[in-house]
């Protein structure tokens, strides 16, 4: 991934955070036919570190788990809040005119070796982790064992779980660092004043971006 310095998010416990915030991410494998693509949500465990465990789980149907070269790191890639910026948010268009739209976003890249697990005891523990974490928001939190037993057995005969131990985060935040404080600003009442899907959140890092670089 191409990271300008300006963009580099090299703080784990923020890439951390926004893997567990968004924990829907596209896997990347090398299969025999070439690069395959996943989307699967993935739970991170902070052991060992400094960068953690990822663990999920995929349909038995899927070729992924079977077809990968071992030999090889796969890829998970983290989506994180992202904003299509005009141009005419920035203060200096007014200026010089000088300005073109963008678009910004975060993202975080998750390498490492992707080991398979075909064990009924280990992929109910993970169900049951990745369930509590994605369920912690509501006033009723469902968990695994609200279902019958008998029933979730079968389902998980259908599954394989694996997991990745993660070598290598890089961390690219792409909010206006690029831009004077001028255009920081209005682009932050750009993004707060728009209907923009994620434009809140974007706003928020834009924000936090400009005190960073304070």
């Amino acid at each position: 991934m191409y990271t300008p310095k300006h963009f580099e998010e090299p703080r784990i416990e923020v890439m951390h955070e926004l893997m567990r915030a968004r924990p829907l991410a596209t896997l990347v494998t090398l299969s025999s036919g070439g690069l395959t693509a996943n989307h699967i949500p993935l739970h991170l465990a902070d052991a060992p570190a400094p960068f953690g465990t990822l663990r999920g789980h995929v349909a038995r149907a899927n070729p992924m788990w079977s077809d990968f070269a071992k030999e090889v790191e796969v890829l998970a890639i983290f989506h994180g809040p992202d904003s299509y910026i005009t141009p005419t948010w920035y203060a200096t268009k007014q200026e010089t005119g000088k300005v073109v739209p963008t678009w910004n976003y975060a993202v975080v890249h998750a390498y490492g070796t992707l080991r398979v697990i075909d064990d009924a005891a280990w992929l109910r523990a993970q169900l049951e982790v990745l369930t509590a974490h994605n369920e912690a928001g509501f006033a009723q939190p469902w968990s695994v064992s609200d279902a019958p037993r008998e029933y979730t057995e079968k389902l998980i005969k259908a599954i394989v779980g694996f997991e990745i131990i993660i070598t290598k985060l890089t961390g690219k935040w792409k909010v206006s660092q690029n831009q004077p404080a001028q255009n920081q600003a209005s682009v932050i009442a750009g993004l707060n004043n728009s209907d923009l899907r994620d434009a809140e959140a974007m706003a928020a890092l834009v924000a936090a971006g400009a005190k960073r670089a304070q």
